[in-house]
């Protein structure tokens, strides 16, 4: 009766959400193809689209502030010695070279460019960067408090760091009152964290049908002239992985003097369960065998390197933010410059601290990035729209990003032992 009763709604929330993300896609698209230039269903679903972007900015700061303060305190100084230095040093490395791989796929293949949204929502807003000097200056806040309450990404980033390592800090101390207090803050923000997950997965659930009125609307205006762009970050951010593997991961092993072959050959467990869940964390208790079984990396190095790489380690995510970065800057029409792709790099190398953990991370580092090289993500513009694009497609892409990151994580495993003369050759080479 009670199943009767729920009908729709019932189905509509056991059905798997990205299944919903990319349905609320397809119809839209369909919907707007069939209803061309219709002025009346694009006013009337306008706000359902807008609702989706507002919520969105509802949660981005919280989430920031709360999963980057939980993300560097959580390890404690007295544990980051020699290999804890090494696998923050190269896991920020491997970041690195992904964000400015993912910038220039995104450069050279310019998904978005011919799409014209200006036409939807009036005209398009500039991307104004500051010159490279004052984007140096301004990652350090004057005011925590107001950067917070503007929403300003670079410096609410650089405070929470700050925080986070002051308060790991703080809960290693030998002073029992100290550590106590600092307990007490971290729980209050592992709880915070707690909450907006489940915050983070209310909107979520939304999002389906924030999607179809976004991708409407764009259908609508353009017709079926609006796959082409889609196809081609999806493309791009592909090619951008296999670019990571080939001239990050392979490399790092000739440097390594260990065989690629060897170590794709073991990695793909861990890399197809990853594709397949689209989950760092469930993906861990495979890595950890893979990497002890099958590459002979002691349990003192993975059992370390792996839930950090979890934490801190997003070479997937950093290539489509830069790709994805490229296609909005097209769409809206602002090509991005020198010193925005710094920024975008800065961004999501320091973003990708403690983020790897929350629900839809990619879909909120994309937000964050925008936000942070002056494309405002606001309700009825042109680049929530081209946002919207890109979440229609969010579960294509999530996959091929997951599973990079988890290869990255177990490169790192890899790379640590090696370098601590701690790795299995004798399994290695099995």
């Amino acid at each position: 009766m009670s199943e009767n009763k729920g009908g729709i709604f019932s189905l509509y929330f056991r059905t798997n959400l990205l299944v919903r993300i990319l349905v609320g896609l397809i119809l839209g698209a369909i919907f707007g193809i069939v209803f061309q230039k219709a002025n009346g269903a694009i006013e009337f679903l306008a706000p359902f689209g807008d609702l989706f972007i507002r919520l969105l900015k509802m949660i981005m700061v919280p989430v920031i502030v709360c999963t980057l303060i939980v993300g560097t305190s959580s390890i404690a100084p007295s544990h980051l010695g020699k290999v804890g230095l090494k696998v923050i040093v190269f896991y920020m490395f491997t970041s690195l070279c992904a964000i400015i791989i993912g910038l220039l796929v995104g450069v050279v293949l310019s998904p978005g460019e011919g799409l014209e949204l200006a036409n939807i929502s009036g005209v398009a807003k500039e991307a104004k960067a500051p010159t490279l000097v004052e984007i140096l200056l301004n990652i350090i806040p004057t005011n925590p408090f107001g950067s917070i309450a503007k929403g300003d990404v670079l410096p609410i980033i650089c405070f929470c760091i700050f925080f986070g390592i002051a308060l790991a800090f703080s809960r290693d101390s030998k002073e029992e009152n100290i550590k106590k207090a600092a307990d007490t803050v971290y729980a209050f923000f592992e709880g915070m964290s707690d909450v907006m997950f489940r915050v983070v997965g209310w909107v979520m659930q939304y999002a389906p049908i924030g999607v179809f009125a976004l991708i409407f609307i764009v259908f609508s205006k353009n017709g079926a002239e609006a796959f082409g762009p889609l196809a081609n970050v999806t493309i791009s951010v592909y090619i951008g992985l296999v670019l990571q593997i080939v001239l990050v991961y392979c490399a790092i092993c000739f440097f390594c003097k260990l065989s690629p072959m060897t170590f794709l050959k073991k990695v793909r467990p861990p890399m197809i369960t990853a594709f397949v869940t689209r989950s760092s964390g469930a993906t861990i208790p495979v890595s950890m065998e893979t990497a002890e079984k099958s590459m002979g990396v002691p349990r003192s190095i993975f059992g370390f390197t792996l839930p950090v790489g979890a934490t801190i380690n997003m070479d997937g995510t950093t290539i489509y933010l830069g790709v994805c970065a490229i296609f909005v800057a097209n769409v809206v029409g602002s090509p991005l410059d020198l010193s925005q792709q710094l920024t975008v790099v800065l961004t999501a190398v320091l973003a990708s601290i403690g983020t790897a953990g929350v629900p839809g991370a990619g879909a909120i580092m994309l937000l964050m990035v925008l936000e942070s090289v002056g494309l405002k993500v606001e309700a009825g513009s042109v680049v929530a729209i081209a946002y919207g694009m890109i979440l229609g497609i969010d579960a294509i892409l999530d996959m091929g990003r997951t599973s990079m990151n988890v290869v990255g994580d177990m490169m790192g495993a890899v790379v640590i032992a090696k370098s601590e003369n701690e790795l299995n050759e004798k399994v290695w080479n099995s």
